[in-house]
C-alpha cells in the first residue's frame, strides 16, 4: 500500500499528535507521511476565537485539503472539531482520552496570590465563564497561541496566570508546575485526538477500525450530542464530561453558564449506556427546559 498522507496543524502539540496516529499505523507495518498545515486559527493570533465568525477555524484548511485530495487522513484536537461536519468527512477514529482536566499555570511572581486574586489570561468562553462563576471580581486578558507562545507570553505581559488542558502539557513533557482546578468542566470531547477521512474512503476506515478506542468514542459522541443539542459550537460556555465506571455505567456532567458566569445550569447522571438511545441530545434537552433556552438566547444576543 502507498504511504498513508497524515495532515495536521503545525504546533507542536498537533505534531505530536501526528506522530501518535503515525506510531500506531506503523505497527501494522503502514508507512505514513506528516504533511503540516496551517490554519485559519493558526495565522491569526490577536482575535479571540469567538470574534474569528468561522466554524472550525483550526480545522477547515485541513477541511479543504482532504476533500481535494492531498491528504488521506486530517488528526486533529477532537474539541476543535465543529459537531456539524462538512459534506464527505466523517471521524473515523478517535484514540483513548488522556488527560482531560483543565490546569492553571501561573508566573513565579504570583505564586503566593490567592485564586480570587489572579489576574487571568484566557480567550476560551467557557474557561473565562467558569472561572468568573466561583471568582466574579476576576480581570481577565485575552491571550491566543500555541501552548509554548501563551508560556512566553505569561512571563512577559501583565497577568498572573492562564489556562491550560493538562492533555497539553503531558503530551509535550513540559516540566512547569500545575494546579488541578476542581470547579472546572472540561470542553466536550478534551483531551482527545480525532482521526478524519473522505467519508467514501473505505480503507481508512477499515485501517482504523481497530485504531478506534470504542470506550472514548462512546463517552465522546454524548458529549458532543450535547453540545450541538445545546447549539453551542464554540462560542457559549458549556462543559461536558463522560466516562465509564467499573460497573460499565456512564458519569455525565454538564454546564451551560452564562458569558459572566452569574447564571449557569448543570447536569450530573449516572445511566446505563446503550446504543439506541441519543444520551447527551436527551440531558441538554433536560438542560434547555430547565432555563437552557433563555440562557443561550442571551448567550447569542451577547456575542
Amino acid at each position: 500500500m502507498k504511504s498513508i498522507k497524515i495532515g495536521t496543524r503545525n504546533s507542536p502539540l498537533a505534531l505530536w499528535q501526528a506522530r501518535e496516529v503515525a506510531r500506531n499505523l506503523q505497527n501494522k507495518n503502514l508507512t505514513t507521511d506528516i504533511t503540516p498545515i496551517v490554519s485559519v486559527g493558526d495565522k491569526n493570533l490577536t482575535q479571540p476565537l469567538y470574534t474569528l465568525g468561522i466554524t472550525g477555524v483550526f480545522t477547515k484548511d485541513l477541511d479543504i485539503a482532504l476533500l481535494n485530495n492531498e491528504i488521506d487522513i486530517a488528526v486533529h484536537s477532537l474539541k476543535d472539531i465543529p459537531t456539524e461536519l462538512p459534506e464527505n468527512i466523517k471521524i473515523i477514529a478517535v484514540l483513548k482520552r488522556d488527560f482531560p482536566q483543565d490546569v492553571l499555570v501561573r508566573k513565579a511572581e504570583s505564586a503566593t496570590l490567592e485564586l480570587k486574586d489572579l489576574k487571568i489570561a484566557t480567550s476560551s468562553l467557557r474557561r473565562r465563564a467558569f472561572w468568573a462563576r466561583e471568582f466574579p471580581e476576576t480581570e481577565f486578558s485575552d491571550i491566543r497561541g500555541n501552548v509554548q507562545t501563551r508560556l512566553k507570553k505569561l512571563e512577559e505581559q501583565n497577568f498572573d496566570a492562564t489556562l491550560f488542558s493538562l492533555a497539553a502539557i503531558e503530551r509535550m513533557s513540559l516540566k512547569i508546575d500545575y494546579e488541578l482546578l476542581p470547579m472546572m468542566i472540561s470542553a466536550p470531547a478534551q483531551g482527545v485526538v480525532a482521526i478524519c477521512a473522505r467519508s467514501d474512503d473505505f480503507e481508512m476506515q477499515e485501517i482504523f477500525a481497530d485504531i478506534n478506542d470504542r470506550q472514548t468514542q462512546i463517552c465522546i459522541e454524548i458529549e458532543r450530542n450535547f453540545l450541538n443539542t445545546l447549539e453551542g459550537g464554540c462560542t457559549a460556555p458549556i462543559g461536558a464530561f463522560a466516562e465509564i465506571n467499573d460497573k460499565n455505567e456512564v458519569r455525565f456532567v454538564g454546564r451551560l453558564c452564562s458569558l459572566d458566569g452569574k447564571n449557569s445550569i448543570e447536569t450530573d447522571e449516572i445511566f446505563q449506556w446503550n446504543a439506541t438511545e441519543n444520551f447527551g441530545k436527551i440531558l441538554a434537552e433536560k438542560v434547555l427546559q430547565n432555563g437552557g433556552k433563555e440562557l443561550m438566547a442571551e448567550i447569542k444576543n451577547h456575542l
